[in-house]
């Protein structure tokens, strides 16, 4: 099993640096979504270690924060980030129940990763344990 990340909202270009980060990291998938239909699709294909939501959606200019709120009504167990710069919207994200986020300008730092390692770190010490594994073997 491997790590997925639902990204919710965000331009092309933000998709591609919080993918790539991801996946160095955690070995992460992350697969772009626009919109709410899309995701429960997503959801149905496979479980996701956590999902992402910028503050106004992309697609429709829509609010991410209202996305939360109607997220954690029906998927309450999966854990869901704001992705913002503003410490405004992520306190207002926190107290409709997402975990800690993070804002596009702390994207790869050191304290940006580890608000996600905790729904990423499991997966991907094993990939890196096998990894390592591996290369043992061959000595």
């Amino acid at each position: 099993m491997s790590n997925r990340v639902l990204s919710i909202g965000q331009c092309a270009a933000d998709h591609a640096a919080i993918s790539r980060v991801l996946a160095d990291q955690f070995q992460a998938a992350v697969i772009p979504v626009d919109s709410e239909e899309q995701v429960f699709l997503e959801l149905r294909r496979a479980p996701v270690n956590l999902v992402l939501v910028n503050r106004i959606l992309d697609a429709d200019g829509g609010s991410g924060l209202e996305f939360i709120r109607r997220w954690k009504k029906q998927e309450p167990h999966i854990p869901i980030m704001l992705v913002s710069n503003y410490e405004d919207a992520q306190q207002e994200a926190g107290q409709i129940g997402a975990v800690l986020g993070f804002g596009k300008a702390a994207l790869g730092q050191p304290a940006m990763l580890d608000r996600v390692r905790p729904y990423l770190a499991e997966i991907s010490a094993l990939v890196q344990e096998a990894a390592g594994n591996s290369e043992d073997d061959g000595v």
